[in-house]
């Protein structure tokens, strides 16, 4: 795809994020069955349901625009995605190893908060105020994630990986 205006890049990034959430949705599940403690566990499945909503609503999007969702696999994601299986794989501690996933969630959080906060400022500015809606809508479900991943972290996952 050639890309020579902000409404080129608009979509070529919604493509992106689409790929994005299709790798979270195969990989969530593999997350919540190494995680040790029962809430990271539960905080994981809640997280896969709201990740496929959002999967959709991305998709919905691109059809408003008559955009293709396009194969595309995001690096940055595969890598991220890639550390939190390592930690999974090398800590055998439930706790160390649960504060790692934690980690890797909140860099794929992070991650996904950049470009959601992105797209909404792209749409915006483009005057798609229905995009802006929703995107706004999946920016906010994803700073509510990292905030209970923090909140967990904080309050029962490293205090258990630190004794």
């Amino acid at each position: 795809m050639n890309v020579s205006s902000l409404r080129d890049l608009y979509i070529a990034e919604l493509q992106e994020i689409r790929s994005v959430e299709e790798q979270l949705v195969a990989a969530l599940p593999r997350m919540a069955d190494v995680a040790g403690h029962p809430e990271l566990k539960q905080g994981i499945q809640t997280h896969l349901e709201e990740t496929r909503a959002q999967q959709s609503r991305v998709e919905e999007i691109l059809r408003r625009h008559s955009a293709e969702p396009r194969e595309h696999v995001d690096q940055a994601m595969q890598a991220m995605l890639q550390e939190a299986e390592k930690w999974a794989s090398m800590v055998q501690d439930r706790d160390l190893r649960d504060a790692g996933i934690i980690a890797s969630a909140q860099r794929v959080e992070h991650y996904e908060i950049a470009v959601y906060g992105s797209l909404a400022t792209w749409a915006k500015q483009l005057g798609l105020d229905e995009d802006v809606q929703a995107l706004l809508a999946i920016l906010e479900e994803e700073k509510r994630t990292d905030e209970r991943l923090s909140l967990l972290a904080k309050c029962t996952i490293n205090p258990d990986a630190a004794t």
